[in-house]
């Protein structure tokens, strides 16, 4: 990664912390225990960054700079929260659509998925604060700017986000093959939330349990599935096309 990418040091970070700089995550080797790093990560678990312990070997193999054991990414964007922008969107008299991505890893994905959620007027996509693909320069460039143009927001539970948003009148329909209900059968015409999974495991079951819906895509090739980007292409124009009907 390049230099300018990452700071190191705990007094850096703070400052970086105290000047508002959005904070992708922070990698804090593991064992550190002081009165200083407690003084950083405080702070910075209250604003829901990520905080990964690693081995110092990690840490040295980004810089061999004097980093005290702690190096943050920074973000190429800044992060929202649902919480505030559901109840906004509502206020002006929008219909809200979510995308939810669980545990999306490949920085490629992620950005295709959030280029095709812009153009479908996609309110806000949810990222798990943990496990989900970095947002770095790759997925801006791969989603062609989408993400300085779409509100993403980093959820430190989906679970208790997607409970929120329920309560809030959103349905939530998963995309995943483990059901028979096809992708156009489903009404979303209603508040929606969308939610696609793993490029390897799909959604998780306690996410799936959850929702008010499945939708399928038929697959009538040989493969079994598409990918997770263009299944997101598919479902988000579903809507579009069900709500610009004519």
């Amino acid at each position: 990664m390049e230099q300018n990418n990452y700071i190191f040091g705990i007094r850096a970070i703070l400052e970086a912390l105290k000047s508002d700089k959005e904070i992708d995550k922070i990698l804090v080797k593991k064992g550190l225990d002081n009165e200083l790093a407690r003084e950083l990560l405080t702070p910075a678990r209250q604003l829901g960054i990520p905080i990964q312990y690693v081995p110092i070997q990690k840490l040295d193999g980004i810089t061999r700079k004097n980093h005290q054991g702690v190096i943050a990414y920074l973000s190429e964007i800044a992060y929202f929260n649902i919480e505030e922008i559901i109840p906004k969107l509502y206020e002006d008299r929008l219909n809200p659509l979510v995308l939810i991505l669980d545990r999306i890893t490949d920085v490629r994905n992620f950005g295709a998925i959030c280029r095709s959620a812009e153009c479908a007027g996609v309110h806000a996509v949810i990222i798990p604060a943990k496990g989900a693909a970095q947002v770095n320069a790759d997925a801006v460039k791969t989603s062609a700017g989408a993400l300085h143009k779409i509100k993403i927001c980093r959820s430190q539970n989906l679970k208790d986000t997607i409970k929120f948003l329920k309560n809030s009148g959103l349905q939530i329909s998963v995309a995943t093959e483990k059901t028979d209900s096809l992708y156009y059968d489903i009404d979303f015409n209603s508040p929606s939330a969308i939610v696609l999974g793993s490029e390897e495991t799909g959604v998780s079951n306690e996410i799936f349990v959850m929702a008010d819906n499945a939708a399928k895509i038929p697959i009538l090739g040989d493969i079994e599935s598409l990918n997770v980007s263009a299944a997101a292409s598919v479902l988000l124009y579903e809507v579009v096309r069900q709500r610009h009907k004519k």
